[in-house]
Formats: C-alpha cells, sequence, structure tokens
C-alpha cells in the first residue's frame, strides 16, 4: 500500500478530466489517498470524491462523481447560458460565436451578479446539498482536506480544512465574481481560490508524513498561437493568471529538494516532496476559453475519458515511482511544454 496527496487545479467545466482522473484512480486499491488540496472545481470534485469514500468507499465513490457531474449537465441544461445553440454549435466546443454566450458575457461586463443574479442562485449549491453530508467529512480523521479560496478583503490564501466544512465554504472556493456574489463565511467574503493557491500543495505535505503529491493541471501552460481577438487574450490572461501560483510553489519546492539533496539544508527539518503530475495539456489547449463554462453533457463525458486515460497512462509509467521518487522535473516540465531543449 503506497499513500498519496492530491492536488485538484480548478478549470470550471474542465474539472471534469480530472473527475477521469479520479474514476480511473480509485480503481487501484493499493494506492491510499491521505490528504486532497482542491481549489473550485478541484474542491468540487474533492469533496465528492471524499465524502463518497467516507461513506461506502471507493466504488461509490466513483458512482457518486459520475451522479455529480451529470447533475451538473442537467441543471446546465436547465438554466445555463453558457450552452451550444443549434445554429451555432462549433465541434470544438467553442461558445465564442453562438448569440446566447455573447449577450451574457456583455451582461457580465455591464452588469454585476448583484444586479442580473439579485436571488444568488447556484444550481451548484443544490446539487452539494443533495449529495455531500458535510457531516461525515467533519467527523473524520482520515482523510485531510484542503478547500482554497481568497479573502477578498486581502487578498491572502484562506485554506477551509474538513473539520470545518460546508456548502457554503465549497462554493465560496468555485466563486468567480462576475458570475455570483461574493459569499460570506463569518462575516468575511471570499472568492475563488484560483487567484492565490490553484491549488496550494505545501500545506499537505505539512499536515501529514506523506511526501508524494499527484498535481492534476487543468489549465495548459503552453499554447502555440498567440491571441489576437479580444476573447483569445481574455481567455489567455486568465490561464496565466490561473497557473501563476501553483508555477511558482513548484519553483520553491523543486529548489528547496535541491538544497536538501546537496545538504544545504537539513534532511531532518526539510524533507523532499517528491512530486507527480497529471495533466492533458495538448488536448485540453484545444479547447477554446469558452469551453470552461460549457457544461454540455458530451462535453463533460469526453474530457472525462480523457483524464481516465492520462491516469491510466500515467499508473502504468510511473506508478511504481510513488514512494521513492518524483516522477517528474519541474525544470524539465516548463522546458518542454515551453518547446525549450532540455
Amino acid at each position: 500500500m503506497v499513500r498519496l496527496n492530491l492536488a485538484l487545479q480548478g478549470g470550471g467545466a474542465h474539472g471534469a478530466f480530472t473527475w477521469g482522473v479520479l474514476d480511473r484512480l480509485l480503481e487501484e486499491e493499493d494506492i491510499e489517498i491521505a490528504a486532497v488540496s482542491g481549489t473550485s472545481a478541484g474542491a468540487i470534485n474533492a469533496i465528492v470524491a471524499v465524502e463518497g469514500i467516507l461513506e461506502a468507499g471507493r466504488a461509490f465513490a466513483r458512482e457518486q462523481l459520475d451522479d455529480f457531474w451529470r447533475g451538473v449537465a442537467e441543471a446546465a441544461t436547465r438554466v445555463s447560458p453558457f450552452r451550444p445553440l443549434p445554429f451555432f454549435a462549433d465541434p470544438r466546443y467553442d461558445l465564442t460565436h453562438s448569440p446566447l454566450y455573447l449577450f451574457s458575457i456583455a451582461m457580465m461586463r455591464a452588469f454585476s451578479p448583484y444586479q442580473f443574479n439579485p436571488n444568488n442562485f447556484n444550481p451548484l449549491r443544490e446539487l452539494l446539498d443533495h449529495y455531500i453530508q458535510f457531516e461525515r467529512v467533519v467527523g473524520q480523521d482520515k482523510i485531510k482536506l484542503f478547500i482554497n479560496t481568497t479573502h477578498v478583503a486581502t487578498g491572502a490564501l484562506r485554506i477551509f480544512r474538513e473539520y470545518e466544512l460546508n456548502t457554503d465554504i465549497v462554493l465560496a472556493s468555485t466563486t468567480l465574481p462576475q458570475l455570483f456574489q461574493t459569499p460570506l463565511i463569518d462575516g468575511e467574503g471570499y472568492w475563488d481560490g484560483g487567484y492565490v493557491a490553484n491549488p496550494a500543495i505545501e500545506p499537505m505535505t505539512q499536515e501529514t508524513d506523506v511526501r508524494d503529491v499527484l498535481i492534476v493541471q487543468l489549465n495548459p501552460l503552453a499554447r502555440a498561437a498567440i491571441p489576437t481577438t479580444p476573447q483569445e487574450i481574455f481567455d489567455r490572461l486568465n490561464e496565466i493568471v490561473f497557473n501563476a501560483s501553483l508555477l511558482a510553489e513548484l519553483r520553491r519546492i523543486a529548489e528547496r529538494n535541491r538544497l536538501v539533496e546537496t545538504g544545504e539544508l537539513s534532511a531532518e527539518k526539510h524533507a523532499v516532496i517528491r512530486l507527480h503530475l497529471v495533466h492533458g495539456d495538448g488536448e485540453l489547449a484545444n479547447y477554446a476559453g469558452s469551453s470552461r463554462l460549457l457544461a454540455d453533457s458530451g462535453f463533460l463525458n469526453e474530457l472525462k475519458a480523457l483524464g481516465r486515460a492520462r491516469m491510466d497512462r500515467f499508473l502504468r509509467r510511473h506508478k511504481q515511482e510513488i514512494g521513492h521518487k518524483s516522477s517528474f522535473d519541474y525544470e524539465r516540465m516548463v522546458a518542454a511544454r515551453l518547446g525549450k531543449p532540455t
């Protein structure tokens, strides 16, 4: 049995890729999940999977993930303005030519959610209330949870732990302020954690004795084409912002690992963190940024299949390295994904 910490990045509907990763991982009975750090869609996947494991085991967790994401697609069909119209459907799931999408974006730029959504309706609330029994998560010590949010007043990272979670906290981790009113927790406002930690890694390694972290990355690191349209520029800026904190943390971990391995830092005080990565960079980069808002069932299932395939490939290539060494090198990863020689 090997133990693993999971770091689940946010990325809107692209979180269905992580659904597929978890679906495949949960088939591995000899890999135990010790802790999960999740941001935005990663926080949703984290709470749904962990609560399912605690309720009835791995098989049930897989079923619960399936049911939850099916519920996301059904809710989107009923209420979401971010969906393709018959005459404007794009085989690449690009919404940018859909009049309904363009109208919705114009509305968000002209009005705040306090104006166009005064009742603060959020379909995720209904799904979380239906599927998640938070008292089961709060009252356990088997799997640690780290749900990342941005504290609006200070811009600082606020991590909520398993023993304090509820629907409002998980929703706070997913809240894009252009779409939903700011959740208040104990009188303080919180937004999507992706602005400051997407997701946070080091707190897991500090609060568990597990040194292996599997990162599921959703936001493409590199894109070949230079964005030229207003929408493409906006989408690429979002990707850069939502990757920045993760890349900074990986850089810190890589440098600390190097100092420990060279003896410049004490190995007794500073453990080497073994990093592993599953990403869909090439395939996910083929989708337009607008597809992160598209919860179409066909699209979500396509992403799930991609996530399963990527996780299966990781297990075939690197499972034996868990518990022994990192399966990727940060500097080589960045160089390779930016097309530089290593």
